[in-house]
């Protein structure tokens, strides 16, 4: 499944993502392109809403999917994300 987000912008998001969604549903497939903003995980699509929530959580919601005040919270979450996953590199 692909999933395009917002807010992806380097390597610590794409870590801090991958470990998140590897270890909800127990798989190493997780794959994040930081350029385009997709996330690619060998799941199945009856879980997009799943991995969609988690996304949002971490402050990488899904394109057009968040507006306003969402997407400002969305975005102050996403540098925190993309702080832990500089320091656990």
């Amino acid at each position: 499944m692909e999933i395009t987000v917002e807010n992806i912008k380097c390597g610590g998001c794409a870590g801090t993502i991958t470990k998140k969604l590897n270890t909800k549903f127990n798989t190493d497939s997780t794959e994040v392109n930081v350029e385009q903003g997709t996330i690619n995980i060998d799941v199945e699509d009856t879980k997009r809403d799943e991995v969609a929530k988690i996304l949002l959580n971490l402050g990488y919601p899904e394109t057009d999917s968040v507006h306003g005040f969402g997407s400002a919270k969305a975005k102050a979450k996403s540098f925190v994300s993309c702080a832990i996953g500089k320091m656990d590199k």
